[in-house]
């Protein structure tokens, strides 16, 4: 029994860092172009962000070769709200597929589908999660919305995205 519970366990917390069926992630992936800070411009909501305003990522190399990961974002009563976090590469360091934990051993998918290393489209392991991400708090609409359109090619609720303000 405690050897099914365990199964159970490793699949499920694996399934987490999959990757939605038929996508694909940036290869060649230059990670050094990708540290740095990101501006979040839009997303679908989840629980964990839910009312952040003025929502950063800033990504830079740990001791151990993984990423530190640090998320930033404002409270609708003004109050900041920060997360530290780690990353690894899933596969090869030159493919845009990482795990990213924020609590303890439990990790996340962090699949980059799409960058410039000026914006990018980053999903998790399902149609659930999506960040468009910028280098800038206002980047140029169009580019913007070639990676809203891309995400609606790939199966994702573009509707339902929320756009973050910066200001």
């Amino acid at each position: 029994m405690r050897a099914l519970v365990l199964g159970m366990l490793a699949l499920l917390v694996s399934a987490c860092t999959g990757i939605p069926q038929g996508h694909q992630v940036v290869r060649p992936f230059y990670l050094d172009r990708y540290l740095g800070t990101w501006y979040e411009i839009a997303r679908l909501d989840h629980g964990f962000e839910r009312g952040l305003n003025r929502v950063t990522a800033t990504y830079s190399l740990r001791d151990d070769g993984g990423v530190r990961v640090i998320n930033r974002g404002q409270e609708p009563d003004g109050n900041w709200r920060e997360a530290e976090g780690r990353a690894y590469f899933l596969g090869a360091k030159d493919e845009g597929r990482l795990k990213v934990s924020f609590f303890g051993p439990f990790y996340g998918s962090y699949n980059v589908l799409a960058t410039d290393y000026e914006l990018a489209l980053v999903s998790s392991y399902n149609l659930q999660y999506l960040w468009i991400l910028s280098r800038t708090p206002e980047p140029p609409d169009a580019g913007v919305q070639a990676l809203i359109a891309r995400a609606r090619a790939l199966g994702f609720d573009t509707n339902a995205l929320i756009r973050v303000s910066q200001r």
